[in-house]
């Protein structure tokens, strides 16, 4: 038996889009002697398609588009599609109106329909809000022209309880495992699994262990693209019966696989099988995902332009790297907005950055624009010193202008804040955090600092990483000043982030600690942190939730971002120490 696997990119509600892809890559498959083609979960509607759910018109729709799919398709080729499956016993019995659900496509007809078993309700999944659990074991007999071949189904999370590999089970089944006591000949797998930092070892750490536990190959479709705020890798892999890669998809690009079933061994054949590589560095990882996720979601937001607003600093200085890879240089405009405290080299450095990446730069001075702001608060100010409401008008002044030029133009102003900043509030509501997308949001500082590094020597090499998607207008991508200078805001004269935040080594360490790994204040200060260091930083997250509550989506590329999976209380007086005196700098 001949598969085709299509990892494709499905947008949200686009039933005639997605519909026409699933199509045109059947029609592909049918030509290159394909007995059956696997899409990705919910690959019909896209995923995550949240509250569209509740829309009845939305759910009617989607099964129109199906029953048509089904019949357009070449009648001899064996289709599965993920969509969504409607619940007839709901009504009588309190259930869920709809399934997440695999459609099994042919001769022109939607044969059956495989409900997933096992709905995550965990970070950035809420499927119980929506779904019916499926309640038995999927699987099906597939007849091609020269056999017969028994196949289980499963969607996603239906993997992901094996109590073997993770030590416990989360859910009270294990798909897996009633598919093998079936005895069933493969599993196929329909996944629209968010990509993290590192998941695609760990992924295929537990394929492996599934085939080689049940002594049977897994074939694993995942989609590919970025729908808001998440990101999907793609990464489709087959696992043969010894656990062994034989083929496995482009990470962050749309594929077709082709791979052979040998009914005599009970296994796939690798003979012809592509094993597509993988980003070998997390910085090279981090990078292809930061420009997929830009580059979708201005694609299928409907933005051609992106807007940036450049400083000098290194932030700035990724996202208009990461907008060029994604849009192409053309499609940049980075906009210089100096103050009277702006450092003659934060202009050079930034204009060095535009030429050496090939974008068009614009400078609009905001000396002027501050003293009128000066003038108009002088009454209401009178008496008062000069601090962080001063400081913070720089910064709403630049919001506003970049919003204006995105207002103007259509264009997609991209926030440059990351994650160290964003965590701790260093950064300006309505000023800096201003923006359609926050695409460095989920980076701490010391990673930009590493990927800039990467991308610079990726410029410097004859033979750069084929996941670069730049063409550098010189031996360096990121000017080597700005990897270097001590990072400022550069709000008042001599200003430094250290005058307000620790180093940001230690600052980085205390919130990969506390976000990702829950620790307690005890256990940071075993880890070696000055107390008074872990109390500051501690409430200063804490303070914080407003403002990012208030920020652009964040692309996730953790395991614990500030978006749809963090889910903290604004008004919280919960701290878990007692703290030290006050030593927070607020930047409202």
């Amino acid at each position: 038996m001949k598969l085709a696997i299509a990892q494709l990119n499905p947008t949200i509600g686009d039933l005639t889009g997605n519909t026409q892809r699933i199509l045109d890559v059947a029609q592909t498959a049918f030509a290159q002697g394909a007995d059956l083609l696997l899409t990705p979960e919910l690959s019909l509607c896209g995923y995550p398609p949240r509250d569209l759910l509740m829309h009845p018109g939305f759910v009617a729709t989607a099964n129109a588009a199906l029953e048509q799919l089904a019949a357009d398709l070449p009648p001899q080729l064996t289709v599965l599609v993920g969509t969504i499956g409607m619940n007839a016993s709901a009504a009588q019995d309190g259930e869920k109106p709809i399934f997440n659900s695999v459609a099994w496509l042919t001769a022109g007809k939607v044969q059956r329909l495989f409900h997933k078993r096992l709905l995550p309700t965990y970070d950035v999944f809420d499927e119980d809000r929506y779904f019916e659990p499926g309640s038995e074991p999927e699987h099906f007999t597939l007849a091609t022209s020269s056999a017969s071949f028994h196949l289980g189904v499963t969607i996603c999370e239906d993997l992901w309880n094996d109590e073997q590999f993770w030590g416990k089970r989360k859910y009270g089944v294990n798909p897996i495992a009633d598919l093998a006591e079936l005895g069933v000949e493969f599993t196929v797998n329909l996944s629209a699994s968010p990509y993290t930092l590192g998941k695609q070892p760990l992924r295929e750490a537990m394929l492996r262990h599934l085939a080689t536990r049940f002594n049977q190959p897994i074939v694993y479709v995942n989609q590919v693209g970025a729908n808001d705020d998440l990101i999907f890798d793609g990464c489709s892999v087959v696992i043969n019966r010894q656990g062994e890669v034989i083929c496995r998809a482009c990470a962050f690009e749309t594929d077709l696989l082709w791979v052979e079933y040998d009914a005599t061994t009970r296994d796939f054949v690798a003979a012809s099988a592509i094993v597509a590589p993988i980003p070998d560095t997390n910085d090279a990882e981090l990078w292809s995902a930061l420009v997929l996720g830009v580059r979708d979601y201005a694609r299928k937001c409907g933005f051609r332009q992106v807007v940036v607003g450049l400083s000098g600093g290194v932030d700035s200085a990724l996202v208009a790297a990461i907008a060029a890879a994604a849009l192409g240089a053309d499609r940049v405009l980075g906009i210089l907005m100096p103050s009277p405290y702006s450092s003659s080299h934060s202009i050079s450095d930034a204009l060095q950055l535009a030429s050496n990446l090939g974008i068009q730069t614009q400078t609009l001075a905001i000396g002027a624009l501050m003293q009128d702001y000066d003038a108009t608060l002088a009454d209401l100010f009178t008496n008062t010193t000069f601090g962080i409401a001063e400081e913070n008008i720089q910064s709403r002044i630049r919001g506003n202008l970049l919003m204006a030029i995105s207002n103007k133009f259509g264009h997609l102003l991209l926030s440059t804040g990351n994650k160290s900043e964003m965590a701790v509030g260093y950064c300006t509501l309505y000023g800096d955090m201003n923006g359609g997308l926050a695409a460095i949001a989920d980076v701490p500082k010391t990673r930009v600092y590493s990927i800039c590094r990467w991308l610079n020597q990726q410029a410097q090499t004859e033979s750069p990483s084929p996941f670069l998607q730049l063409q550098p207008q010189a031996k360096e991508i990121i000017p080597t000043h700005i990897l270097t200078k001590a990072p400022s805001a550069e709000l008042k004269p001599g200003q430094t982030d250290q005058d307000s935040l620790p180093p940001y080594e230690i600052l980085d360490d205390i919130l990969e600690r506390l976000i990702h790994n829950c620790q307690t204040p005890a256990q940071l200060v075993a880890a070696g942190h000055a107390p008074e260091v872990v109390n500051q930083v501690i409430r200063l997250v804490s303070r914080a939730e407003f403002k990012r509550r208030q920020a652009p989506p964040v692309l996730k590329v953790t395991d614990r971002a500030f978006g749809v999976g963090w889910r903290m209380p604004i008004a919280n007086r919960w701290l878990p120490t007692a703290l030290l005196p006050d030593l927070a700098t607020s930047r409202e």
